[in-house]
């Protein structure tokens, strides 16, 4: 059992990692690199699949880790669940109100104010990215060790 509970943390986390990476290395510079009107009318619905996805990997691999700590005590899946799961605290607090700007009716997708906010949006997310890694580190080294 708790090797399926370790495997669940690892590779939830790892899944939730590896898209926020390539939201923040590939994605979103290429949506940028099209100027700001395409970037923005872009956005809005791959923020929209986005946030479903990784909110359910954040969430799996939150309560995996959590699960595989209480199993054994390593302060490595406590760390791990802390990390992945403090994507949820920053997206809501720190980077919502970045989102809830690009997404008002009415904003005019190639205004430089959009431009403004995608630039901020994917540093803000850049946040998330790092939380992910190191997450996804800790995991891997408590499920080795």
């Amino acid at each position: 059992m708790g090797d399926v509970v370790s495997l669940t943390a690892v590779l939830a986390c790892a899944w939730f990692a590896g898209a926020a990476l390539y939201i923040n290395l590939v994605e979103h510079p290429a949506r940028l690199s099209c100027g700001t009107e395409l970037a923005a009318r872009q956005w809005a619905p791959s923020y929209k699949r986005a946030t479903v996805m990784q909110a359910s990997l954040a969430v799996a691999a939150t309560l995996a880790g959590a699960v595989r700590w209480l199993q054994t005590g390593r302060p490595a899946w406590l760390c791990g669940a802390i990390a992945i799961f403090a994507v949820v605290p920053v997206t809501l607090v720190v980077i919502f109100p970045t989102n809830k700007r690009l997404l008002e009716p009415g904003r005019d997708p190639g205004s430089p104010e959009t431009g403004r906010l995608l630039e901020s949006w994917g540093r803000l997310h850049a946040i998330r990215s790092i939380l992910s890694v190191v997450a996804c580190i800790l995991y891997a080294w408590a499920a080795i060790h």
